[in-house]
């Protein structure tokens, strides 16, 4: 999993999630912006397109909204979009490694803020390829735990390509091949199973365990990257132990 993923781990104040909603949600309709542009408009043949919709409405993005970002993406309507893709790779404290995926349309915008946010937060830019060779593409199917076990989600996926099974915030990370993501969705809708998200995502080979002062200051960089708008999604190697955990819990408490 990308160790972002363990901030699920942490509870957010609800103040702090609400300001964020916003800016999610046009992520998000980024997402299906692109799909669309690249997949045509019918879901059925665009399974990228069905996964970011159904993100979206997973996230309560309103139904016209999607409308509109599919009808856009899709060039429907005479309406356009025009995003370039970017990677980059950097280090933050500590040496942990970041992938930094952006979608923009101004290219010299986006590498100014993510180098000035990087830097301001105890990180920098990296080489290109220093850092992408730790991490592999797979596909991660999200699961909550309500209604399900773990056993449950490994017999429903298990023959459909899934590699393993991970603790996900409060449930499961199902990690898959890129090409098996679909099937194994598809397996976990026919099983019943209800899951939150299905993505490819950059996933490391290698984790690095890092001590809660490590972690806090690896959640503030990353909390600022997604602050960008031209930051679509931040992955990286850190790990966290179950008492490092508990202490960032705590401070959550406090």
């Amino acid at each position: 999993m990308s160790g972002h993923s363990k901030w699920a781990t942490t509870k957010h104040k609800k103040a702090v999630i609400d300001s964020r909603r916003a800016k999610s949600w046009a992520k998000l309709i980024k997402n299906i912006e692109v799909a669309a542009k690249l997949g045509g408009a019918d879901m059925a043949g665009n399974p990228t397109l069905y996964d970011a919709v159904f993100k979206a409405k997973k996230m309560s993005v309103p139904k016209d909204n999607i409308d509109r970002a599919v009808k856009r993406g899709a060039g429907i309507g005479g309406e356009s979009i025009e995003y370039l893709s970017i990677m980059y790779e950097g280090y933050g404290p500590n040496g942990v490694a970041l992938m930094i995926e952006c979608l923009t349309d101004n290219k010299n915008r986006a590498a100014a803020e993510v180098r000035t946010i990087l830097s301001r937060n105890g990180g920098n830019l990296a080489d290109p390829g220093s850092v992408a060779y730790n991490f592999t593409r797979k596909g991660v199917i999200v699961v909550g735990s309500e209604g399900t076990t773990e056993d449950a989600v490994m017999e429903a996926v298990l023959e459909a390509g899934a590699e393993e099974i991970e603790p996900h915030g409060d449930g499961f990370g199902v990690i898959t091949e890129s090409s098996d993501l679909v099937s194994v969705r598809t397996a976990l809708q026919d099983a019943g199973i209800d899951y939150e998200s299905a993505d490819v995502e950059f996933v490391p080979n290698l984790k690095v365990e890092v001590d809660a002062s490590t972690a806090r200051k690896i959640f503030r960089l990353i909390d600022a990257l997604e602050d960008s708008e031209d930051v679509q999604n931040v992955y990286s190697n850190f790990d966290l132990t179950a008492e490092v955990q508990a202490e960032l819990e705590n401070d959550d408490e406090d």
